[in-house]
């Protein structure tokens, strides 16, 4: 990984202040990782100190009753971390601790990095949002869309249009992933068919996917799907670097985030946490296919969908520059009429205007926005944006609030017992000030 630039090797005078502070604070178990913003005590931050344990009595309960195998916490305010915490095991075998510092596979929390990724080279003029994929990728090119038939005679109409980077950031594609979950039973299987995921790199990948018909007319319906991989591509040709790179160069060294990758190195392996779930008998076990190595240095698909591995410490700082219109200690990745533009809905104009049928949910390019909390389900505040990932990681930055909100756990399948509510409206209810 790159070294961290100057900014985070100098840091100001606030931050050195925040480190002190730190040192003279009691050390405990998992607290060794080092501060990726400076730290500040709950009360001066407007958050109850009592109901942030009461929080974490309720993680502790649930990883002691075997439910879950840890998970860390972090939440920062105004710039500074109120409170981090980890919970439980890295592995659970060896008795080895999750620590703050462990590194954590985010899966789908890559597509907010890829998104942004998308965002600065239409800030850099390479790109526009209603560009036709096939500019970028021309394999995608006159799309045909699947209407009936079977898997072997599939029933095609011609797309009425190109597929746009809009649809692709607002998975309005047409293109849906390939399980059950996601998708109906012929658009699922003519997607496993083309075996998308045992492509070589991403070229393959866009070869593969070039024979399969899109489920549905272009931007006409939100179906969470493959739709940030293929940007993944069009990032590529856009950029004329190999996404990882690009990700490294433009995101990942200005913002200090060092232990973000699509591979573990092997010199850090040791800290990666094993992904779990609960067998037939209610105990925790290690996921297969979630802990299985897929990419590498030089092989394997670089999924800006679901590749990344990172810790709480390096997404923090990636959330708090959104948070901060695109900026962190002097470094601007996006302007912050970008990041507004991002964070704002763009489902508005669909049949069904929200993500995945959620209420009181819209969704901006690459992040789901709460639109309206009186129509969802937990504590929330309009405007505030996120995502999640596969195994039980979340994301929320709320620009009222001016909190960033991280629940990482290494857990399938995604959320179980609605556990990003639980944390949700936990750490929501110890706000005790009033927004600005």
């Amino acid at each position: 990984m790159t070294s961290p630039p100057f900014g985070r090797l100098f840091p100001s005078l606030a931050v050195l202040g925040a480190l002190l502070l730190q040192c003279l604070t009691p050390v405990h178990a998992g607290d060794a990782a080092p501060a990726p913003l400076p730290a500040v005590a709950p009360k001066a931050a407007g958050f109850s100190p009592q109901r942030l344990d009461a929080l974490h009595r309720r993680i502790e309960d649930e990883v002691a009753a075997g439910r879950y195998s840890g998970c860390i916490v972090l939440i920062a305010r105004d710039g500074r971390i109120v409170d981090w915490r980890a919970h439980g095991w890295q592995d659970i075998d060896r008795r080895k601790p999750l620590e703050k510092d462990s590194i954590v596979r985010i899966f789908s929390m890559s597509k907010i990095v890829t998104s942004v990724a998308v965002l600065t080279l239409l800030e850099d003029g390479r790109l526009k949002l209603d560009d036709p994929v096939e500019k970028y990728l021309p394999g995608l090119k006159d799309r045909q869309v699947v209407v009936g038939g079977t898997a072997d005679a599939p029933r095609l109409e011609p797309a009425r249009r190109s597929i746009t980077i809009r649809d692709l950031l607002t998975h309005s594609s047409g293109y849906y992933y390939d399980e059950s979950w996601s998708a109906d039973a012929l658009p699922m299987a003519l997607m496993q068919r083309a075996k998308l995921w045992e492509a070589a790199d991403l070229d393959d990948f866009i070869a593969r996917l070039a024979a399969v018909p899109l489920s549905e007319q272009p931007g006409t319906r939100f179906r969470y799907g493959i739709s940030t991989d293929i940007l993944g591509a069009v990032v590529e040709k856009a950029s004329g670097q190999r996404l990882d790179a690009f990700l490294r160069e433009r995101i990942f060294a200005p913002l200090g985030m060092v232990d973000t990758g699509f591979w573990v190195p092997a010199g850090k392996l040791a800290r990666l946490a094993t992904v779990y779930e609960r067998d037939n008998q209610d105990r925790l076990v290690p996921s297969g296919w979630a802990n299985a190595i897929e990419a590498g240095p030089d092989h394997g698909i670089l999924s800006g969908g679901g590749g990344l591995y990172s810790t709480a410490a390096d997404y923090v700082r990636f959330a708090q520059m959104l948070l901060n219109g695109g900026q962190l200690d002097g470094v601007r990745i996006l302007g912050r009429k970008t990041v507004a533009l991002m964070a704002s809905n763009h489902l508005k104009h669909l049949a069904d205007p929200h993500p995945s049928g959620a209420p009181g949910q819209g969704f901006g390019l690459g992040v789901r926005v709460l639109t309206d909390p009186g129509e969802g389900f937990t504590l929330g505040s309009p405007g505030a944006f996120g995502w999640e990932g596969a195994a039980t990681t979340f994301v929320q930055i709320d620009p009222q609030e001016r909190t960033v909100a991280l629940l990482l756990l290494q857990h399938l399948p995604y959320n179980q017992d609605d556990v990003i509510a639980s944390f949700t409206n936990g750490y929501y209810s110890a706000l005790d000030d009033m927004p600005r």
